[in-house]
């Protein structure tokens, strides 16, 4: 029986990505499996990989280990950008699901824009491991709007998310708008800022109102706006914590105060090519 209770999902072009998981980024070894294996046995649905976070074995044995059905998990995987030419792209989504130890992954990303590879010829790779039976579903990580629109005018196949930084210190709304518009999910990553939180007042006041921590307030505010969240923790207590967010509503005025905390250098994530990114 799941502890934390049952978590709703958000909807895109026919998939139903649960709205809160588990991120695994910094995640390893035996730590990595059996935080995955005592998250989805608290109740978490939805698990977020990546072949650069070097985990996808210790995530699979994680879920094996769980007992949960496969076909429960929502399992999130995302190919880096040196492996964008598309005979690298299929090799890289089967070398995936060989360490995760899956027939097919539920949702396959391209983890950052790669400038140096035409979009067209990347997105066209991407399809065809959908079509192939690798993804059961496709999306996108850190694109700008005008990398959203020319990746949703040259896929054909439909792309069901774009996971990006979002937190209440990052205006995203452009992205947001953006994204639905075309029906695209926004899954936030580093959803509490990466530690920011608690340096809040606000967020803290609000938070005590409602019998919450800053913490929870953070993912509140994104899964009230129909946004997936996927915080990584390696403490176990704050999976339960972190995933008991539905029992409550942030009311307008409260919304608005949080969202007015967003400003220019909020963004804290930096990568490889972000350089080259004209951030929205």
């Amino acid at each position: 029986m799941s502890v934390i209770g049952p978590i709703p999902n958000i909807a895109a072009h026919g998939a139903k990505i649960p709205s809160i998981g588990l991120g695994t980024w910094e995640l390893r070894g035996c730590e990595c499996a059996h935080v995955v294996e005592q998250a989805l046995r608290l109740g978490y649905r939805h698990i977020d990989t990546a072949e650069i976070y070097e985990n996808e074995s210790e995530v699979g044995e994680g879920l094996r280990a769980s007992g949960i059905k496969r076909d429960e998990v929502f399992v999130t995987t995302k190919i880096w950008p040196n492996h964008f030419v598309p005979r690298e792209l299929e090799s890289a989504a089967r070398q995936c699901l060989a360490r995760l130890r899956l027939s097919e992954i539920d949702l396959l990303l391209l983890h950052w824009p790669n400038p140096h590879v035409p979009l067209a010829d990347t997105i066209g790779a991407l399809c065809k491991v959908k079509r192939d039976g690798l993804a059961r579903h496709i999306g996108l990580s850190n694109f700008t709007v005008a990398l959203l629109e020319q990746a949703v005018r040259v896929a054909n196949e439909p792309l069901i998310c774009n996971q990006v930084e979002c937190h209440p210190f990052l205006d995203q709304s452009k992205v947001t708008a953006a994204c639905r518009r075309h029906g695209v999910a926004i899954v936030a990553y580093s959803p509490l800022a990466r530690g920011q939180f608690p340096r809040n007042g606000l967020l803290g006041r609000i938070g005590a109102a409602h019998e919450k921590t800053a913490a929870q307030i953070c993912l509140r505010f994104l899964v009230q706006q129909n946004i997936a969240v996927i915080p990584r923790t390696r403490k176990l207590e704050r999976l339960t914590e972190n995933a008991a967010i539905f029992d409550f509503a942030l009311d307008e005025r409260e919304m608005g105060e949080i969202a007015a905390l967003a400003h220019p250098g909020g963004r804290i994530v930096d990568w490889v090519y972000s350089d080259r990114i004209k951030w929205d």
